[in-house]
């Protein structure tokens, strides 16, 4: 604790000055009777706490959620609909040692970095129709030769909806059809695979191990397709969401701008299916929900190239999760549990491939025997589960539980022992890999996140975050063949997050 205790110091010190001057800025900014979160808040006329629980963004509250699943439309339209958000963080590895260039594999390390941030559109467009569209700068999206970092900026999270709602002494019923570029982007539950992971970080050799790092529950489709889906939301008892999604291209192109063709997630076709069902209730201050969602997706192994329909991987994801909140000022206190299955099933060409490849890997097991060869299918099991506190929407902090598990498979493997020079005494194969090495083949990760945060306007937050890993790529200890353990990963993360 007195290691922690003097690192905690230490970031603080050194992150300071710059978040003073960020925190200056906005509170300057930021009237403190604000409305909203800023981009619904000159529409709605609403407090933060109003749509988000504690008003900690994006949490969503039951008046939140309605204002969601009604397209955006509550209120009246505004003459500029934008707001921008902007990062800033510090980063702090518990080990940097066990590496062969500490100065490239965690760059940044114990550095305040500007991360990057996004500008924000939508609302209200007509009586029933509305949107949110977030457009993200990353301000280390890729390194040159020389070593410096190239910002770039791409489209994000889009959500456009049509939606109505019919009441009567029986009956209250809300309707839509949303368009949008990431299954699961439309739900208004925290617990979706899109909203569960929400405090960004600098995209730094530094930050991988951090939380926004660790395992979450997430579609194999990603955030750069184009989907269609209808949904219902039944006397505030049963949401219902049926879906599809296909390439992002041609008149769909918008919704992956700024994403180049190798990096865009090609789907074969439109038969893609999204489907999401959940049941909730509320009662005084107390709202539950539990749900289930399903995805199947049909993935090109290569996004250049979707000439051959033997290319084509299969992987269905399967969810389970429930959330529970209290919301009575001024306390909030939110439960949430998340659990996704995803299995792969490679596609035919990789299953060809495949045959004899073990033979053929730079590594062999410790009893110098080849390796297996690659699985035609994999599957992963994601269990993630968080608690959290606010008081007076100002104060607050939470814990985080995560496991990632999952098949073993040599295709994973990037350590191993060199069949002539030393087989099962230590690895010293050229091909393998320190750091983000994986020794036995096995994916599983697990650990905890402890976050303390404060939120001294509404627009802003401050933040610490403290991840520990029990288990890293499979093993607790010497993960990655070179004498690197799990807890060598832990990760100290300071951030500033503010929006206008």
């Amino acid at each position: 604790m007195f290691t922690i205790a003097n690192t905690i110091r230490r970031g603080f010190l050194k992150i300071g000055t710059l978040a003073a001057g960020l925190m200056v800025t906005f509170v300057m900014l930021v009237p403190w009777d604000a409305q909203a979160l800023p981009l619904f808040a000159r529409q709605t006329g609403q407090n933060c706490v109003a749509c988000h629980a504690g008003g900690q963004f994006p949490e969503l509250t039951p008046y939140g959620r309605i204002f969601k699943l009604t397209g955006y439309t509550f209120g009246d339209r505004v003459s500029i609909p934008l707001s921008v958000m902007g990062y800033a963080s510090y980063t702090k590895v518990s080990d940097t040692s066990k590496s062969d260039n500490p100065a490239a594999d965690f760059q940044d390390n114990a550095t305040p970095v500007f991360g990057g941030g996004s500008i924000f559109t939508g609302g209200k467009i007509t009586d029933n129709i509305g949107a949110f569209i977030q457009w993200t700068y990353n301000n280390y999206d890729s390194q040159d030769a020389n070593g410096n970092w190239h910002g770039h900026s791409a489209m994000d999270n889009v959500d456009i909806r049509y939606a109505d709602r019919f009441i009567d002494a029986n009956r209250d019923l809300i309707f839509g059809v949303s368009l949008n570029n990431n299954p699961s982007v439309s739900d208004v539950w925290n617990t979706a695979a899109a909203w569960m992971q929400y405090v960004p970080g600098a995209s730094v050799p530094a930050n991988q191990f951090n939380d926004a790092a660790t395992p979450y529950p997430g579609n194999s489709s990603g955030s750069n397709v184009a989907g269609v889906s209808m949904y219902m939301y039944l006397n505030k008892l049963v949401y219902a969401e049926l879906g599809t999604y296909r390439t992002a291209n041609g008149i769909f192109s918008p919704l992956s701008l700024g994403i180049n063709d190798a990096s865009t997630t090609k789907l074969q076709g439109a038969n893609n299916p999204y489907l999401r069902l959940s049941l909730t209730r509320e009662f005084g201050p107390n709202n539950f929900m539990v749900g289930t969602s399903y995805n199947i997706a049909h993935i090109y192994d290569d996004p250049t190239n979707t000439s051959d329909p033997n290319s084509v991987s299969r992987t269905v994801n399967t969810g389970l999760d429930a959330q529970y909140q209290y919301l009575l000022d001024p306390h909030t206190v939110t439960a949430q549990v998340a659990y996704m299955r995803q299995k792969t099933d490679v596609s035919p060409n990789t299953a060809t491939a495949n045959l004899g490849a073990g033979a053929g890997l730079p590594f062999v097991d410790a009893n110098g025997n080849p390796l297996a060869d690659p699985n035609n299918s994999n599957t992963t099991n994601t269990f993630r589960a968080k608690l959290s506190y606010i008081y007076q929407a100002k104060y607050g902090g939470s814990l985080a539980y995560f496991n990632l598990s999952g098949t073993t498979d040599t295709a994973l493997q990037t350590s191993g022992y060199d069949p002539v020079n030393c087989v099962g005494l230590t690895v010293c194969n050229a091909s393998s890999v320190r750091v983000n090495g994986n020794l036995s083949g096995n994916p599983a990760i697990q650990g905890f996140t402890y976050e303390a945060f404060w939120m001294p306007v509404q627009y802003a937050r401050v933040g610490v975050q403290y991840t520990a890993y029990n288990k890293y790529n499979g093993a607790t200890n010497n993960y990655d063949g070179f004498g690197r353990n799990a807890s060598d990963n832990n990760t100290l993360f300071f951030y500033i997050w503010a929006a206008y």
